[in-house]
Parts: structure tokens; C-alpha cells; sequence
């Protein structure tokens, strides 16, 4: 049973968002009063109807103090995933955090709830089961990782006790263009994983039970960091096995060397940069999108595996994931078909 959010006031960020499409419709059928945070380039159609469009910006805080003041919770998912450098992931994700905390301190005095989505990253691998703790000393590998670490302790020192932190793992289903790729190479029969010989273990989630998430860590009982995930240990191989399955069609495992790996990244990267200063020199060139595949994310392919243990979410708020994989990849193929873009 979801929770009743009738005549609760909610200002989410990255409302827009993979994530954020999910949430804040289960934020409207629950009775939110829902805000959803937005900037000139927001595609403000992907709003529910009856949210209010607010307008702000994270990196200059623009906006902000109106935007947090008379909320009872904040849901905070607002992120870049893909940057050129550090220097991106830290504007992105710290700097915004900061800007966002700063807002609270300022006019938040009746938000009683901060909900921060970071991530898996934050913590750090682990490829021996069940993973990664709620406890596990962070030790991130990436700058990725570094940053939404930051992210979480920049808001927490502005928001004390306030503020859940949840980290996900791999999020996937339907509208997700993060792991669309993998999509569309398992349609054509590969399915890549990382270093020869290795298993990678990794933890996994469906859009519906991370909403789920969000929306338990909005309640009185929630504290402190929690790890999510669907209650299975997946590999990047089975993983892609399951997408064929999805799609109906027949694929095999290509396990790739790290060191081919490092130089797509690489080439990846550079490729990323030189478009990016064309973009600079040339504005009619438009905004460049950071590669999805760049150093950063090589730094997390050579882990052993990213695997973490969701057993404190579980027994203190009652989370209980609904979407296995089988049904999870039905879900996200039967959406990528109906956008179009399988």
C-alpha cells in the first residue's frame, strides 16, 4: 500500500527526469501537493498535470528560496550522470546540493523531510555478497562517486537529521536512456561485459520499486542512508540475457578486456572534449551531450562488482521490491517500443 501524501506539500527536483517521470506521478495518485523544480530547457510536458512548474536554477541558486519555502518535504534527484571532467560532476551534483542547502537554511524552517537520491557510487564496490552496507565506510572509486558523496554531506550538514539518503544501484525500466545502448546491442545479439573471466556481480532496481524507495523515505520513521535494491545479486551478463529475453530474440556474452575498455573510454572522452570546444567556438553547433562512456565510467567497469545490501530499508520501513528481473525488462522493452525507440 502506498503512502498518503494528502495535503503534503513536495518539491521535487529532477522531476523531469527517468526517475522523476515515475515519481512524481505516484506523488499525484498519493495526494501530493506536488512543485516540481525547472529551468528554461526543462520539457515542462513531462509534468503531471496538476503540478506546479517552479522556477530555479541549482548552480547559481536562482530561485531557490522561493522555491523550498512553505514545502513539507524535498525530494532531491536533481544529478549528472555524465560529465567531460571532475569539474562537471562537481558543479552537477556538490555545488547544486550546496545551493539547494543553502536555500533551506535560508527559507526551509517548515520542511520537516530532505530525501536525497544518490547513489551506489557514493559507497563504493563490493563484489562479495550481499554487498555494500548502510555502515560500509564510503571509499568512491570514481569522480562520480566523489561527487555525490559530496552531495550527501554538503546537504547534511545543512539539513541535520532531516535529511534520507537512499543509494541505488543500476536503475532500470521503461523511459531510461542510460541503459539504452545495451538495449539496442542485446536486439542485435552482444551483450558486452567488463574483463575476461570476471562474473561482475551488480545490484539492480526497476523504476517502480525505486519510487517505492523515495516515497517510504519521506516518512517519519526513515534515517540515515539506505542502500535499495530488487532483492537478487544480477551480473552485467544475465543481465543482458534478460533483455534478449524481453525483446524475444537470441544474444551471446562477449566478455571485453579492460584494456580495449580503457581505450573506447579514452577515445570516448577525447571525442566528448573536441566536440564540446566546437560547441564553445560555434554556438549554432548546439549544447553537447558528455559521452556516456568516458574515463570516469571506465573507473567503475574495472571493479570487481557493485553489489549492496538492501536488508535495513527492508526491516525498518517495510520496503519489499515487486519487480523481478524477468518482469522489470518486459516493462522497460514494452515502453522503449512505445516511444519509439526499439
Amino acid at each position: 500500500m502506498s503512502p498518503d501524501f494528502s495535503g503534503i506539500r513536495v518539491l521535487v527536483t529532477g522531476g523531469t527526469g527517468f526517475v522523476g517521470r515515475h515519481l512524481t506521478r505516484a506523488l499525484m495518485e498519493a495526494g501530493a501537493e506536488l512543485s516540481c523544480l525547472v529551468r528554461a530547457s526543462s520539457n515542462r510536458a513531462a509534468l503531471p498535470d496538476g503540478a506546479r512548474p517552479v522556477r530555479a536554477d541549482l548552480l547559481t541558486g536562482a530561485g531557490l528560496d522561493d522555491a523550498v519555502a512553505g514545502q513539507d518535504v524535498i525530494i532531491h534527484m536533481a544529478a549528472l550522470l555524465f560529465g567531460q571532467g571532475w569539474q562537471d560532476y562537481l558543479r552537477g551534483n556538490a555545488l547544486a546540493a550546496d545551493r539547494l542547502g543553502a536555500a533551506l537554511q535560508r527559507r526551509g524552517d517548515a520542511v520537516r523531510r530532505v530525501v536525497l537520491v544518490s547513489s551506489l557510487a557514493a559507497t563504493g564496490p563490493s563484489a562479495v555478497s550481499p554487498g555494500v552496507r548502510d555502515d560500509t565506510p564510503p571509499a568512491p572509486v570514481s569522480a562520480y562517486g566523489w561527487s555525490k558523496l559530496m552531495a550527501e554531506q554538503t546537504l547534511g550538514r545543512r539539513t541535520g537529521e532531516r535529511l534520507v539518503v537512499l543509494r541505488p544501484p543500476i536503475i532500470y525500466g521503461s523511459g531510461d536512456r542510460g541503459l539504452l545502448p545495451y538495449f539496442r546491442s542485446a536486439r542485435m545479439g552482444l551483450i558486452a561485459t567488463p574483463g575476461l573471466g570476471r562474473r561482475f556481480p551488480v545490484s539492480a532496481v526497476h523504476v517502480r520499486d525505486m519510487v517505492q524507495a523515495v516515497l517510504l523515505a519521506c516518512g517519519p520513521a526513515a534515517r540515515g542512508v539506505y542502500h535499495i535494491n530488487d532483492g537478487a545479486e544480477h551480473t552485467m551478463g544475465g543481465i543482458g540475457l534478460a533483455i534478449a529475453d524481453a525483446l524475444g530474440c537470441k544474444a551471446r556474452v562477449v566478455r571485453v578486456p579492460l584494456p580495449i575498455m580503457r581505450a573506447a573510454a579514452a577515445l570516448s572522452g577525447l571525442a566528448g572534449h573536441a566536440a564540446a570546444a566546437l560547441a564553445r567556438r560555434i554556438p549554432a553547433f548546439g549544447p553537447v551531450r558528455a559521452p556516456s562512456w568516458n574515463p570516469d565510467k571506465y573507473l567503475e567497469a574495472r571493479q570487481p562488482g557493485w553489489l549492496c545490501d538492501a536488508a535495513r530499508i527492508r526491516a525498518e520501513l517495510g520496503y519489499a521490491p515487486t519487480m523481478d528481473m524477468a518482469r522489470g525488462m518486459a516493462e522497460a522493452v514494452a515502453g522503449y517500443r512505445r516511444d519509439g525507440r526499439l
